[in-house]
C-alpha cells in the first residue's frame, strides 16, 4: 500500500495480537526468515480503508475524530490540491466550501489557516473555538521577543 509517497505493509503481529502497520523503508531482512504464518483477512476486507482508518486514529472507522466545515475566499482549484481527503465544493469563482477532518480541532484550524485567506467557519462550535484559541496563541507568539 502506498500513502504519502511511502510504502506500507499491513500485518498481524502475533506477539501483540493486533494488526500493525510497518513502513517498508524501515524494514530489514532477518535470517532465518522466521516462523511460518497463517494468512489472515484484514478487518473489513479493504486494505486501503483499514490503513486510512489507522492513520486517523481508529481501529475500525475511516473517519477523523474532528470534522469541520468552512468557506474559504479562494477558488476551488487553489484549495483542492491541499485539501487531502477533504471535500471541496466551488461556491463561485473565488469562494470554496471545504469539509475536512483532523486528529484535533486545533490541528484542523491550523491546517485551514495555512491557506492565508479569509475563512468563515460554518461549524461545529468546537471548530470555531479552536480558531479562537489558535488566534490567541498566534497573538502571544507575535509579542514574544528573545
Amino acid at each position: 500500500m502506498v500513502r504519502g509517497g511511502r510504502w506500507y505493509l499491513i500485518g498481524w503481529d502475533p506477539e501483540r495480537r493486533d494488526w500493525r502497520i510497518f513502513r517498508a523503508d524501515r524494514m530489514v531482512l532477518r535470517v532465518p526468515h522466521g516462523p511460518r504464518f497463517s494468512p489472515r483477512h484484514v478487518p473489513g476486507g479493504d486494505v486501503a480503508a483499514f490503513l486510512s482508518a489507522r492513520f486517523k486514529g481508529s481501529d475500525s472507522t475511516n473517519a477523523w475524530p474532528c470534522r469541520g466545515e468552512a468557506v474559504l475566499d479562494l477558488p476551488a482549484a487553489q484549495v483542492a490540491p491541499f485539501a487531502g481527503d477533504g471535500v471541496v465544493e466551488a461556491l463561485g469563482p473565488a469562494r470554496t466550501r471545504l469539509v475536512a477532518g483532523s486528529w484535533s480541532w486545533a490541528a484542523l484550524a491550523a491546517t485551514l489557516a495555512r491557506f492565508d485567506t479569509e475563512i468563515e467557519v460554518i461549524g461545529p462550535d468546537s471548530f470555531r473555538d479552536a480558531f479562537a484559541a489558535l488566534s490567541r496563541r498566534a497573538e502571544r507568539a507575535a509579542r514574544l521577543k528573545t
